[in-house]
């Protein structure tokens, strides 16, 4: 008989596909079937479906697709029309911004005008699926904490490429589209700006990045290891807290001294999730607006040391 596995299992257990609740939740706009996958069966659940999309599911996929072929029409112009180049040259090729002399003006295409124009069905695409996300959440009856998680990336993205460019008064602040000209623009942002690692906002950011990572991998980690005892079982172990969450909590306390419990491992991941891009966000729409040299700042409020 082979033991049950609950990492890269060797068993995948099936039935008939799971279609979840149907009262007083609209189906109409449904698929009707699933199947099952069995890779996706390696990570997690193996069923694929039932989709919902719905009105703002298809603007957001429809918008997020037209966006998605702006940039890469752009990059295929760049290219010549040669696929050999196009692939070559593929992470460096940028969708620019406009240049600064125009300001918060709408300038040619080929100048800047068709970043605007993918900017703007981005933003429809994303502000889209965020009410997706809501509706459907409120549909099941669930709580809205995906929602305003998402809304939590969506500041970020707003501040990048809509709000901060507002405020500085020219659309030229805002982030490039293109793998390497992306990460070119934060370290000229970073170099224009007196070093960001100076910026308390961004030091938040980074400190909830890095412990994110770390209590996920730790959460992870403890329930794969009490699985055996129903670990896996999370509702049933916060409302009556059995085997598994006593050895989990123990192994805690004995660890570091301290023990989050089956719920509230979970208020800790979200929070210090969402506060990656909330506080990143922040750091961001100050630099420029209300700090022009980070160094400075920093020295003059004795974060970094005099010269």
């Amino acid at each position: 008989m082979a033991e049950y596995q609950n990492f890269f299992t060797q068993v995948q257990v099936r039935a008939e596909p799971e279609m979840g609740m149907h009262e007083n939740v609209e189906l109409g706009n449904r698929t009707k079937g699933a199947s099952f996958s069995n890779l996706a069966g390696w990570f997690g659940n193996a069923q694929l479906g039932p989709i919902y999309l719905g009105t703002f599911g298809v603007i957001s996929l429809a918008t997020g697709l037209i966006w998605f072929m702006i940039i890469g029409g752009w990059f295929w112009h760049l290219a010549g029309y040669n696929p050999a180049v196009f692939l070559r040259d593929l992470f460096w090729m940028s969708l620019e911004p406009p240049a600064p002399e125009y300001g918060l003006s709408i300038p040619p295409m080929a100048e800047g005008g068709l970043f605007l124009l993918a900017g703007f069905f981005f933003l429809i695409s994303l502000s889209t699926w965020w009410v997706r996300t809501y509706l459907r959440a409120e549909a099941l009856g669930l709580g809205k904490h995906v929602s305003w998680a998402f809304a939590g990336a969506l500041w970020l993205v707003l501040v990048l490429g809509l709000i901060r460019p507002v405020l500085m008064g020219s659309w030229s602040e805002a982030v490039p589209y293109g793998i390497f000209p992306h990460l070119d623009w934060t370290n000229n942002f970073s170099l224009t700006y007196g070093n960001l690692f100076y910026n308390p906002f961004h030091a938040l950011s980074i400190a909830f990045l890095y412990g994110s990572a770390l209590l996920f991998a730790m959460h992870g980690a403890t329930i794969l290891s009490v699985t055996r005892l129903g670990g896996d079982r999370e509702l049933e172990q916060i409302v009556d807290r059995g085997t598994a969450s006593e050895r989990a909590a123990l192994f805690w306390r004995w660890t570091m001294g301290f023990n989050a419990t089956m719920e509230g491992i979970h208020r800790w991941a979200w929070w210090f999730a969402v506060l990656v891009t909330v506080t990143g966000g922040i750091g961001i729409l100050l630099t420029g607006t209300v700090v022009d040299n980070w160094y400075v700042w920093a020295q003059v409020h004795g974060y970094a040391p005099p010269n």
